[in-house]
C-alpha cells in the first residue's frame, strides 16, 4: 500500500493513512464504516422513494431501461472520478481536478455551481421533511419544523466530521436495510411464497400483461431518463468525504468498485419488485407512491406510515450530506482563492465553521423563498440548478481525459483505479450526457426550462471566473514590472 501523501496542484497534502489531520487543517475523522455507508447511501435519495411512481406512469415497465441507462452512465462517471480521487484525494474533488486539468476558470465555475445546487437542495429537503413532521405533530407549523431540522443538522456538522459521519451512517443504514428488506420480501411475494401475503404472486407476468413491456412506445425510455436522472445525484459525495478519512485511497477504491451493485440492487432491484407486484398502470402507484402501493398489495400494515419514516430518513440524510458537501466545496474554493478566505479556515476540531454557516445561511434564505414566493423566486432557483448534475458529470468526464496524462507523468504509481477502455468509454459517456441535455431541450416543458436557466446561470458563473482570472493576470504583470 502506498503511504505517501497525495499532493494537489498547490502542493498541499490531502491525506495520509494513519494521520489525524491533513495539511489543509481538515481532520481525518471519518472511519471506514462511515465511508462505506456514505458510499452506499449516497445513491439513495428521497427522489427514489417519492418520484419513481411518476416515472413508472410515464414509461411503464420500460422505466427499468431508463434506470439502467442512467445507472450505466453514473457507473462510468464514478469510475472516472474514482480514478482521479484515488490518485489525488481532495475536499474539492472534481472541482479541484478541473482546476488542475482545465484551468482555474473551470474549477471555479463547477465548484460554485455544485455549491449552488446543494444549498437549493437544502431548502427542498427541509421543506419535504417539514411536511412529514407536520402531519405527525400538526401543533408545530411547517416553517418551524423546517427551521428545527436545519438547526439540528447544522449543529451536527459544526460538531465534528465524525458527528456528520455517525449521523450519516445511521441515516444511510436505515435506507439500506429498508430497501434490502423491501426487495427480499417483495421477491418472495412475486413468486407467491411469502406467508400471509395478500398479493397472488404473478411472477414476471405484470411486466408484459398491460400493453407489453413498451406500453407507451420505445421513445418513453428517453422520457423516463429525464424523470430519473436527477435521483442519482449524490453518488460523488464519497469522493469529497474521502479526504477526511484515514486512508482516502482505499476508501475511494472500495466505493468506486461497489457502485455497480449498489445501483443494481437499490434502483433496478426495487423498481423491478414494484413492477412485478403490480401492473404498471395501477392507479395506486401514482396516488400512494410506488413503494407504498407495493407494500399495500402485499398486506403490510400501515405501509404509508412505514414509508413516511423511511422517506423522512432519506430526507434527513440528504440534508445532512447536502450541508456537508456544500461546506466542503466552499472550503476547497476558499483554499484555492476562489471564495472568501474565511471559508478556508478551520477550528481546533478541524471543522470549516465559516464554510458551513455560509452554506446554511443561503439554505435558510432558500427555505424562506420557498414559503414566501414558491412559484416565482424559489421556482427560479430550483430550475436554474436543475441541470447542474449533468454539468458536473460532463466536467468530470472532460477532466478525466486530461488528468489521466497528468497522473501518469507525475505519480503513475497512484493510478490504482483505472477507467475502463480509456478513452473510448469516456468519450461515449460524454456523448450520452450531451444527448440527454439535448433531449431535454427538445422535449420542452420543465426540462427545457431547467436546461436553459441552468445554462444561463453557468454562463454567468463562467463569465465571473474569466473576469477574475484576467484581473489576476493583470495584477501579476503589474507586479513584475
Amino acid at each position: 500500500m502506498n503511504t505517501q501523501p497525495t499532493l494537489t496542484k498547490d502542493g498541499e497534502e490531502t491525506g495520509t493513512p494513519g494521520t489525524s489531520h491533513s495539511s489543509d487543517g481538515l481532520k481525518a475523522g471519518l472511519k471506514n464504516r462511515h465511508l462505506s455507508m456514505i458510499a452506499i447511501g449516497g445513491v439513495i435519495g428521497a427522489g427514489l422513494f417519492v418520484g419513481s411512481g411518476s416515472g413508472i406512469a410515464a414509461a411503464g415497465p420500460a422505466i427499468l431501461l431508463s434506470y439502467a441507462l442512467v445507472g450505466t452512465m453514473v457507473v462510468f462517471v464514478m469510475r472516472m472520478l474514482g480514478e482521479m480521487a484515488a490518485a489525488r484525494p481532495s475536499s474539492g474533488s472534481f472541482s479541484a481536478y478541473a482546476d488542475q486539468a482545465l484551468g482555474r476558470w473551470a474549477g471555479f465555475s463547477i465548484g460554485w455551481l455544485y455549491w449552488f445546487f446543494w444549498v437549493v437542495v437544502l431548502a427542498v429537503e427541509a421543506t419535504a421533511g417539514a411536511v412529514i413532521l407536520e402531519s405527525w405533530v400538526p401543533a408545530v407549523p411547517q416553517w418551524a419544523w423546517a427551521l428545527i431540522v436545519m438547526v439540528v443538522l447544522t449543529a451536527t456538522n459544526l460538531g465534528s466530521v465524525a458527528s456528520y459521519g455517525e449521523f450519516e451512517f445511521w441515516f444511510a443504514g436505515i435506507k439500506v436495510v429498508a430497501i434490502a428488506a423491501f426487495v427480499g420480501i417483495g421477491l418472495l411475494a412475486v413468486f407467491g411464497v411469502l406467508p400471509g401475503s395478500d398479493n397472488p404472486g404473478a411472477g414476471f407476468a405484470h411486466l408484459t400483461d398491460s400493453g407489453g413491456f413498451f406500453p407507451m412506445g420505445a421513445g418513453a425510455i428517453l422520457t423516463g431518463v429525464l424523470m430519473v436522472v436527477f435521483s442519482f445525484m449524490g453518488s460523488e459525495i464519497v469522493t469529497l468525504a474521502a479526504g477526511e478519512s484515514e486512508d482516502p485511497q482505499k476508501a475511494v477504491t472500495k466505493a468506486t468498485n461497489s457502485v455497480i451493485w449498489r445501483i443494481g440492487v437499490f434502483y433496478l432491484g426495487s423498481i423491478f419488485v414494484v413492477l412485478t407486484l403490480l401492473p404498471w398502470n395501477d392507479k395506486s402507484i401514482v396516488d400512494k407512491g410506488s413503494y407504498v402501493a407495493a407494500l399495500d398489495s402485499i398486506g403490510i400494515a400501515h405501509a404509508g406510515q412505514v414509508m413516511n419514516v423511511i422517506v423522512l430518513t432519506a430526507v434527513l440524510s440528504c440534508l445532512n450530506s447536502g450541508l456537508y458537501t456544500a461546506s466542503r466545496m466552499a472550503f476547497s474554493l476558499g483554499r484555492r482563492g476562489d471564495a472568501p478566505k474565511a471559508f478556508a479556515k478551520v477550528n481546533k476540531r478541524g471543522v470549516p465553521t465559516a464554510a458551513i454557516l455560509g452554506s446554511v445561511v443561503f439554505g435558510f434564505v432558500a427555505v424562506f423563498f420557498n414559503y414566501k414566493w414558491p412559484d416565482t423566486v424559489f421556482a427560479f432557483l430550483l430550475n436554474s440548478s436543475g441541470a447542474v448534475a449533468l454539468f458536473v458529470w460532463l466536467v468530470i468526464c472532460v477532466t478525466q481525459l486530461r488528468m489521466r496524462g497528468i497522473i501518469l507523468r507525475e505519480t503513475p504509481e497512484k493510478l490504482v483505479v483505472r477507467m475502463w477502455l480509456f478513452p473510448y468509454l469516456t468519450w461515449a459517456t460524454i456523448g450520452m450526457i450531451v444527448f440527454v441535455l439535448g433531449y431535454m431541450l427538445y422535449d420542452g416543458g420543465s426540462a427545457r426550462e431547467q436546461v436553459v436557466l441552468s445554462l444561463l446561470v453557468a454562463a454567468l458563473v463562467i463569465a465571473i471566473a474569466l473576469v477574475k482570472e484576467r484581473v489576476a493576470k493583470s495584477a501579476r504583470r503589474r507586479d513584475l514590472v
